[in-house]
């Protein structure tokens, strides 16, 4: 088991080459083939204001975004060139669909989807929400780089959250590429004792599945907690010198993850390392 397609979704020149350099290390790392992609932004207004809209205006606009992915382009071909890989490019008009449909339609065809933290100061109007999306519809596991630091190197030691969930089997199955032959660390969280029998039971099965796969992996826990689980996860990954977290995605309704706050999000939110998402 390998990945042998990773699809990166290039939003911004701001995260393009650090994107493109990060998958550029794990198509060497899995030998995969890379596909960069870039959708066009729709122009969004209200039927009001259409009418006020003159074609030299919608056409600067048009322009606008294809001088923008052409420096996109640019950006993409020349770190590929630089580390010596070949891929392919994909320009995607997002006029008759959102964004997000169209990296999710593109992820069908994945083995892997790279996608970079939200960055407020240069995305735009038309990317929020987008990770949700593409993580619950795409099929395949997502990875998210931080939009800040460097990672050319990450996979070696992987914090696997645990939580007895469909969603975080899938992670750990789906990691399985990353984790074979490496070391990772399985950490439950219970705030009570009432769970965490069946984590600690649970935890142990899968890290007998795992040392099948030749995983240097130990289990380990934090019970009768108050702090949140995304809290707990990236304090241990970043104490026990791990560069990479596995974890189980949108497990709940977007109502629940309003009301009580969701791992995924917080792991979204502030993450320091590359996350591998999974639903």
């Amino acid at each position: 088991m390998s990945y042998k397609s990773i699809l990166v979704c290039l939003t911004t020149e701001a995260n393009a080459e650090r994107l493109t350099r990060a998958a550029c290390f794990l198509a060497r790392k899995f030998g995969a083939h890379i596909i960069g992609l870039h959708t066009l932004q729709a122009m969004h207004v209200h039927p009001g204001v259409a009418i006020h809209l003159t074609d030299e205006a919608v056409k600067m606009f048009r322009d606008a975004q294809s001088r923008q992915a052409e420096r996109i382009y640019d950006i993409f071909r020349q770190e590929m060139d630089r580390q010596d890989m070949t891929g392919d490019w994909k320009l995607v008009n997002a006029d008759a669909e959102s964004a997000g449909v169209q990296l999710v339609e593109h992820a069908h065809y994945a083995d892997l989807v790279m996608m970079s933290q939200a960055d407020p100061e240069h995305d735009r109007g038309d990317q929020s929400d987008i990770q949700r999306q593409v993580i619950m519809g795409g099929g395949c596991p997502v990875i998210v780089i931080p939009n800040a630091g460097r990672f050319e190197d990450f996979g070696n030691k992987a914090m696997i959250g645990w939580s007895a969930t469909r969603e975080a089997a899938r992670a750990v199955h789906d990691a399985i590429p990353f984790l074979e032959g490496g070391e990772a660390t399985l950490m439950w969280v219970a705030h009570s004792d009432r769970s965490a029998d069946h984590l600690a039971e649970t935890a142990e099965a899968v890290a007998a599945g795992l040392r099948r796969h030749k995983v240097n992996v130990t289990v380990s826990h934090w019970q009768n907690t108050n702090l949140a689980i995304g809290d707990a996860l990236l304090n241990e990954a970043f104490e026990s010198g791990c560069d990479m977290i596995v974890s189980g995605a949108f497990g709940h309704s977007r109502f629940y993850d309003f009301v009580i706050g969701a791992t995924t999000t917080h792991l979204l939110n502030h993450m320091t390392m590359p996350v591998l998402f999974s639903h």
